[in-house]
């Protein structure tokens, strides 16, 4: 998957802490992933017309402080791991179907936080992650889910329901996700400091983005569900993979604003366009 000339924007804007570009930085990055000049300027200027991203009076742009519930789901993937607690058993439950103009944030609120649909109108995902129904039912909300849907917590579901709520999430599958982007991220920086470097620019950019949107969107499933660990490590790669990719970037980084340090997540705004694709609960 390529970024967008919005997400690549708003990826590039976000690894920098203070300070601005210039349009000639971003032109520069779009050429990357053949992104045309006028495309990535019409959609910088409908970014500035939308104030999610700022201009100084050097035309230079910065991403605007503007609170954003999605892109600060995607920023907590390095705490993926550390959301989790022991299970009870209990599971967290929505229920009630989304107004029509909002069934589409509803729905990638739900996929956000690893629920399944169990019946029509009834979504569950284990109750393991720190906060409980309560944090649950503010993050879904702040994400998108409308009234007149309900949050609650469900216990001691009958044998057949327990069985059937457990089986909602393909394991094996995870695991093979697990397995494939590991692999994948470890080829990769074996790879990168052989490649040219706009080359591998472009190549720790994608693979960065899709291992990270794959973490946002996992649904950090208990044990006895799912073995933690493969998760734990493919995180632990990924903090490599993302460190190597700042390094990739960056001269990109000195030349469009040289105060600067190469502080964000590349890739993290193509996980955002990754988990605005992802299918509903």
């Amino acid at each position: 998957m390529s970024p967008t000339p919005k997400s690549l924007i708003l990826d590039l804007l976000s690894t920098l802490s203070r300070g601005a570009v210039p349009v000639r930085g971003l032109v520069a990055a779009g050429h990357l992933f053949d992104i045309p000049e006028n495309r990535l300027r019409v959609a910088l200027a409908r970014l500035l017309a939308a104030g999610a991203v700022e201009r100084d009076e050097h035309s230079h742009y910065r991403l605007a402080e503007v609170p954003n519930a999605v892109s600060n789901q995607i920023r907590s993937w390095r705490r993926a791991a550390e959301k989790r607690r022991p299970w009870s058993g209990a599971w967290i439950a929505v229920h009630g179907r989304t107004r029509n103009g909002a069934r589409g944030r509803g729905a990638r609120a739900l996929r956000f936080l690893g629920f399944r649909g169990f019946e029509p109108g009834l979504a569950l995902r284990p109750d393991n992650l720190e906060g409980g129904v309560d944090d649950a039912r503010l993050r879904l909300e702040r994400l998108g889910l409308a009234a007149p849907a309900r949050v609650f917590q469900i216990r001691e579901l009958d044998a057949a329901s327990e069985r059937r709520a457990r089986g909602l999430w393909d394991a094996r599958a995870l695991r093979a996700a697990y397995r494939s982007t590991l692999a994948t991220l470890e080829a990769s920086a074996a790879r990168l400091p052989r490649l040219a470097r706009e080359t591998a620019m472009a190549e720790s950019f994608r693979l960065g983005g899709a291992a990270i949107g794959g973490i946002v969107l996992d649904p950090l499933l208990p044990e006895p569900l799912l073995d933690a660990s493969e998760l734990d490590a493919l995180i632990a790669a990924i903090r490599r993979y993302d460190r190597l990719g700042r390094r990739v970037w960056a001269g990109w980084i000195s030349a469009a604003a040289p105060a600067e340090l190469p502080v964000g997540v590349l890739g993290q705004s193509l996980a955002v366009e990754a988990a605005r694709t992802a299918g509903g609960a």
